[in-house]
């Protein structure tokens, strides 16, 4: 078991997501970025957590195919294999996009358990609303 957390542990420290921080103001469109260095990883997976809710799947990138939540009003693009870019467009931000935003890596294969690992909260995308 311990072996297994140092894994993860390690693994946490192989994604990085960008910028840690945005103030917007109404009808803007922004951009996050994920990049992982997990090797065979290839699935790059978008969450939004808005307060007081549970955490929302906003979409996906499987390689270089991009599969967003219907009714999210996001964009997907990129590639989400090891040391590639996938971002996050959130196309007209309004007062229900104010949340904190994740991605986590996937390693997907029918053959094996699928491993997901999610960025540590204290990196995550903190979006703030300017009225």
């Amino acid at each position: 078991m311990i072996r297994n957390l140092s894994r993860i542990i390690l693994l946490l420290e192989q994604i990085v997501q960008t910028p840690v921080e945005m103030f917007v103001r109404p009808g803007q469109e922004i951009t996050i970025s994920c990049s992982h260095s997990i090797q065979s990883y290839d699935q790059i997976f978008w969450y939004k957590q808005s307060a007081g809710h549970e955490m929302q799947l906003l979409g996906y990138m499987y390689g270089t195919g991009a599969f967003p939540e219907k009714d999210q009003n996001v964009t997907i693009e990129g590639d989400a294999n090891r040391n590639k870019n996938c971002t996050l467009t959130i196309n007209r931000v309004g007062l229900e996009s104010r949340a904190v935003y994740f991605c986590a890596a996937r390693l997907h294969s029918a053959a094996h358990r699928c491993l997901s690992v999610h960025k540590p909260p204290r990196i995550a995308v903190q979006l703030y609303y300017l009225l």
